[in-house]
């Protein structure tokens, strides 16, 4: 984009010296005055969109600071909400599907290293103490 705005700016330098060289040179070019002049309206309309592009530029990227500042304020919130659902119903609660969460759920390890009621306990790999 900035090659695109170097190459239009080029075109306008261009068409200024070009509209200062007819003028100088009117009394003997009569016939290109109304080209020359309908230039100089191209011109200024040019400069004038071409300033009207850098404020739309400046407050794109205003807009976009606010987007960005906005998201990441939405998303600590956000958080902070998720935190306070899982502190009040526990986070094993099935409650907390209904506002999107995952309740927190053993591991299958986990639940194949816990002894089964009636089984004896795990012998301990120290010797007694005498």
């Amino acid at each position: 984009m900035a090659k695109r705005k170097t190459r239009n700016a080029e075109f306008l330098t261009e068409w200024e010296q070009l509209i200062a060289t007819l003028t100088v040179h009117a009394a003997e070019i009569p016939h290109l005055e109304t080209s020359r002049i309908k230039l100089q309206g191209f011109l200024d309309d040019a400069r004038s969109l071409m300033q009207e592009q850098d404020q739309h530029d400046a407050a794109k990227q205003a807009a976009s600071q606010k987007f960005e500042a906005t998201m990441e304020n939405g998303k600590k919130l956000a958080t902070f909400l998720r935190t306070g659902i899982k502190e009040h119903f526990g986070n094993r609660s099935v409650k907390l599907v209904q506002f999107g969460l995952q309740p927190f759920r053993r591991s299958p390890a986990e639940e194949t290293e816990t002894p089964s009621p009636g089984s004896e306990p795990p012998v301990p790999d120290t010797p007694p103490a005498e």
